[in-house]
């Protein structure tokens, strides 16, 4: 699991230095799909990551409603970033097996286990990165490469 997010991570890190080359107004520019923009997106996903990985944990989940700033959001990934590294160097199945107990908008109740949940952080982030990519192409630019196969990582 670990390897996948230190791809992710990789990744992620690459689409923030191709950020950087972007004027403020493109990175903020209201996008159809994902979060709505480049900066949005990017944070969205490591927000998103903080979020779970604390409620697995059981430790305070780190309240931040957005990014202004791209560095702003570098930041935000540099400090959430070794907390999910830290939680999953002791992975093993046990902790894969234990669940945390959540609720649907409805009120009703779901179980869900980490392993789904990882599974889950993994996926959701990949998925990003394909709109992050649709976005690059239209405004004209090469995207950064996923390919796993020719990535260290």
């Amino acid at each position: 699991m670990l390897d996948m997010f230190r791809y992710n991570w990789k990744v992620r890190q690459d689409w923030f230095e191709w950020s950087r080359e972007l004027p403020p107004e493109e990175l903020t520019k209201e996008r159809p799909g994902g979060m709505g923009s480049i900066l949005a997106t990017l944070f969205h996903v490591a927000n998103g990551e903080q979020i779970w990985v604390n409620q697995m944990q059981g430790t305070p989940v780190i309240m931040k409603e957005g990014v202004s700033s791209l560095e702003e959001a570098m930041e935000f990934t540099n400090l959430t970033q070794p907390i999910t590294e830290q939680f999953l160097q002791s992975w093993d199945k046990e902790k894969a097996s234990q669940t945390l107990t959540k609720k649907h908008r409805d009120g009703s109740t779901y179980v869900i286990t980490y392993e789904k949940i990882i599974k889950h952080l993994i996926s959701h982030e990949i998925h990003h990165i394909g709109q992050l990519s649709i976005w690059a192409r239209e405004i004209g630019r090469k995207p950064v490469s996923s390919d796993l196969v020719f990535r260290d990582y």
